[in-house]
């Protein structure tokens, strides 16, 4: 036990004091956070950071004269000039597209030197379609502010019952931190068993575990690569927890206090103005929303979710690098790691690829249940279901197995690591890897 601890000791030590892994630590949650800030920025402000694109019309019908109002985005100029003469010079005119609208509303056309974007697209089809349904309504005798009262959807509230009473489900936020998870999991596996893989394969081609295995056998060595590589996937992950939570919990608060002040301060403007009416009007919408969000994560049970995170992330990793590390010794450089990875990640992209689609709105479905229970698909495949809730039998029963599993597979790429280890020169195969595991010690 004392070699394998040397070992895992080793591995530990000679990453962690690594100033890579002390930027990646540091930077990984501030430039994550940032970046989802500048996404979220950039979006809501897109009007202010797109080109407004000109459109001249020409419009054969006369139903949209003056009537499409434009956007941030976009600006409408009419003519009276026909197709062919607008067609043949708007380009020169500085005009970004030209919108022809014939007298029939069929076969309308949005033309340009370059293609109109979808989102541009769309919003002209919208303004038209606005357009002509209101004439159309007016025609029939309709009000259409009648009509649209009567359209306004209902807003369902997603409740859940339980010990405590009827809460907020949070839903989106469900959602948002069961696919995050996933997410981690699914490239952290991937990260930190190739690293196993790329430490054994170093080793065995400079054929210092020649040396090595002269004082340790082949299992510790291993064992203690592993359960090293992992503490330091593990640490990284904690820190990244603990500086990403308190960045969130820093910048909410801050946004809180800046929403209210600036709630606050139009109240005050308006509140001489028109009274209760106005206050009201002041409150901003996006505000709000925000403020839900963070009310939402509050709400989660934060630390049963990272427990599990962690836990899964773990067994998980085990699993794989065990799997990894066993094609490690069984070939002599990375390229005829090639032929096994597919088989060995098949499983995890599988997983991860169906939870974007079928897990994450069906937690409960039966496949979703066995794809949880799966030691090999079981880490993404839960994380996706614990948000939503996940019966204690069910997951108790999971992690036995993921337990189990490693259990099993450490043992089995045991067999093939003790023999691949010191094999040279000769291009392991499926079939001569299940000749090494049924080997005599």
């Amino acid at each position: 036990m004392n070699k394998v601890l040397l070992i895992i000791q080793r591995e530990y030590l000679s990453r962690v004091k690594k100033k890579s892994f002390i930027l990646m630590t540091i930077l990984v949650p501030v430039l994550f956070i940032g970046m989802i800030g500048l996404i979220a920025f950039i979006t809501a402000k897109q009007g202010d950071f797109g080109d407004k694109k000109k459109v001249i019309v020409v419009d054969e019908s006369a139903n949209f004269l003056n009537k499409l109002k434009g956007s941030d985005n976009l600006e409408y100029v009419y003519t009276t000039d026909n197709y062919a003469a607008t067609k043949g010079s708007f380009i020169k005119n500085g005009y970004d597209y030209f919108l022809y609208i014939p007298a029939s509303l069929t076969g309308v056309q949005l033309l340009g030197e370059k293609k109109a974007s979808i989102m541009t697209n769309a919003k002209v089809e919208d303004e038209l379609s606005n357009v002509i349904r209101a004439q159309r309504l007016a025609a029939a005798g309709i009000d259409s502010a009648v009509l649209a009262k009567a359209q306004k959807p209902i807003s369902v509230a997603s409740m859940q019952i339980t010990e405590n009473g009827v809460t907020d489900s949070h839903v989106a936020i469900a959602f948002g931190v069961g696919f995050l998870s996933a997410f981690l999991i699914y490239m952290s596996l991937f990260i930190y068993g190739t690293q196993v893989m790329r430490g054994v394969i170093e080793e065995k081609v400079s054929r210092i575990v020649e040396v090595i295995i002269s004082s340790v056998k082949p299992f510790q060595l291993m064992l203690g690569k592993i359960i090293g590589v992992g503490m330091v996937g593990l640490t990284q992950f904690l820190l990244w927890i603990i500086i990403s939570t308190a960045l969130i919990t820093v910048g909410g608060t801050v946004l809180v206090s800046k929403m209210n002040a600036n709630t606050a301060q139009r109240t005050h403007v308006v509140q001489g103005a028109s009274g209760a009416a106005q206050m009201a009007a002041a409150k901003d919408a996006d505000n709000v929303d925000i403020a839900a969000v963070l009310h939402g994560f509050s709400d989660l049970p934060v630390a049963y979710i990272v427990g599990c995170f962690l836990f899964y992330f773990l067994f998980g990793y085990l699993i794989y690098s065990a799997i990894f590390a066993a094609v490690g010794s069984a070939v002599d450089n990375e390229t005829e790691t090639q032929q096994f990875m597919l088989p060995i990640t098949l499983p995890l992209i599988f997983t991860f690829a169906l939870s974007q689609s079928f897990i994450i709105n069906n937690p409960d479905s039966t496949i979703s249940v066995w794809l949880s229970m799966i030691p090999f698909t079981s880490p993404i495949a839960m994380m996706i279901r614990i948000p939503f809730g996940v019966p204690g039998w069910q997951l108790a029963l999971s992690m036995l197995l993921m337990v189990l599993g490693f259990l099993g597979t450490t043992w089995l790429a045991a067999r093939i690591y003790r023999v691949g280890i010191l094999m040279y020169g000769k291009k392991a195969s499926y079939k001569e890897l299940a000749k090494w595991i049924m080997y005599k010690e």
